[in-house]
């Protein structure tokens, strides 16, 4: 199939690549999330500690994960996209079946890094894919589609992970879920294609109709973050994302285990049960981000960080009443709300971040993104919240999870208060 072919598909072909690239997506959350509801096993039978679990749910992961990443993205603006795409599946989904071979935390550690290698080419080409398939005005939509990946691989993490685990043991779950990935990488590269760099659409919102065949030299890393790095917006964006994945990760790592310590559920029950959670709260909170975005968004542009930041200010009081709830029926129902909200920002950061640079741009800009947001959130969140765990063990002893996880809630008022701030900058920085 060719770009031009490709263009003649029309909306059709769109929406297939966006649902195999949510696919994609879900195996990279899938493979990611899947160890925090293997967490209590494995460290049952390795004998380790909170911190060691939470190095290895962000830093282990986060170290190449970021800092491949933008080098990764790099390379996308120049070569083909679905070819990186389908290697770094193939890399990660890899890896994540090692970790079933773990003998010990250096071993699995390792194994968690080579996940991290495989996922950095896992998602800024596809933001750079979805803005190049989709017109202006859907973009926040196909974004928040596109991200609909991370409640359905959570969801499929936590589910299929514990079911596995309490069916055989923890080593089979990781070995199960990443042959999957890996059967799904040639699929991925066999039907679907590069189309025209930078997004050009007809009046009707139909992409040009023209070859990829010697397309315009992509900028340099140099010229890349010459053009992002002074913009205010971008490092409030960025940095607001980041504030908020340091307690969205963390939370939805040891949220798990807080259910076995503090509720006493069996693994198959908090499996099921945290699975429905992320399922439902999070595809709800990631379409309205997206619906919300390209409504308000069409008339200002300051509206794309301010939705998220009202969302952070209602999750935290609610994500404080459902941890201290003990019914399970109104937990759920009270944690369903910050679980929507907790996703979203997702839709309206990542269509401004697409917005800060020129189309060719994209895949770089959206890398150096990813790279802030996941440093911080991914890197510093689950160990965050693991090490003040053990470290208030000796006073609360059992219930120090909890106490761990009310301090983390802070992080979200820092990010709404850098997404306001953000607000004021936006409408100067945007590039159509």
């Amino acid at each position: 199939m060719t770009a031009a072919s490709t263009a003649k598909s029309g909306s059709g072909y769109r929406i297939y690549v966006l649902a195999i690239l949510i696919v994609v997506y879900t195996f990279n959350f899938l493979d990611r999330q899947i160890l925090g509801i293997l967490a209590g096993p494995i460290k049952a039978e390795l004998g380790l500690t909170d911190s060691q679990l939470g190095l290895m749910g962000g830093l282990a992961f986060a170290l190449f994960y970021t800092g491949l990443g933008i080098p990764v993205a790099w390379l996308a603006d120049r070569w083909s996209r679905s070819w990186i795409m389908t290697g770094a599946l193939t890399i990660w989904s890899g890896f994540t079946a090692a970790c079933g071979l773990a003998t010990g935390f250096w071993s699995l550690f390792l194994c968690r890094m080579g996940v991290g290698v495989g996922e950095a080419g896992g998602t800024a080409p596809a933001y750079s894919l979805i803005a190049d398939y989709f017109p202006p005005n859907q973009r926040a939509r196909a974004l928040a589609a596109y991200s609909f990946g991370i409640p359905i691989g959570t969801a499929a993490g936590i589910i299929f992970g514990g079911l596995i685990a309490a069916a055989i043991d923890w080593r089979m779950a990781f070995i199960v879920v990443g042959l999957a990935g890996v059967l799904i990488a040639p699929i991925f590269k066999l039907t679907v294609k590069d189309p025209r760099r930078g997004g050009a659409f007809t009046a009707e919102g139909q992409p040009v109709d023209e070859p990829l065949a010697a397309p315009p030299k992509a900028p340099g890393m140099g010229e890349v973050m010459a053009t992002l790095l002074p913009k205010a917006s971008f490092w409030l964006l960025s940095l607001g994302a980041a504030a908020s994945s340091v307690c969205g990760y963390g939370i939805a790592f040891w949220l798990p285990s807080f259910f076995e310590r503090s509720l006493g559920l069996g693994l198959v029950d908090r499996s099921l049960y945290l699975g429905a959670l992320a399922l439902v709260g999070g595809v709800a909170g990631v379409w309205a981000g997206g619906w919300l975005g390209d409504r308000l968004g069409g008339k200002s542009k300051r509206a794309y960080p301010i939705v998220p930041a009202i969302a952070f200010l209602i999750a935290l009081p609610c994500f404080f009443l459902a941890i201290n709830v003990t019914n399970l029926w109104l937990a759920f129902l009270l944690f369903l709300i910050p679980q929507g909200l907790n996703l979203v920002w997702l839709g309206p950061i990542i269509t401004s971040i697409q917005h800060l640079v020129p189309g060719r741009m994209r895949s770089t800009a959206s890398a150096a993104f990813l790279f802030v947001n996941n440093l911080i959130g991914l890197g510093l969140g689950t160990y965050y919240f693991g090490a003040v765990s053990d470290a208030l063990t000796p006073m609360f002893g059992a219930e120090a999870l909890r106490y761990s996880i009310y301090s983390g809630l802070c992080f979200y008022l820092v990010s709404a208060t850098l997404f306001f701030l953000a607000s004021r900058k936006l409408e100067r920085d945007w590039v159509d």
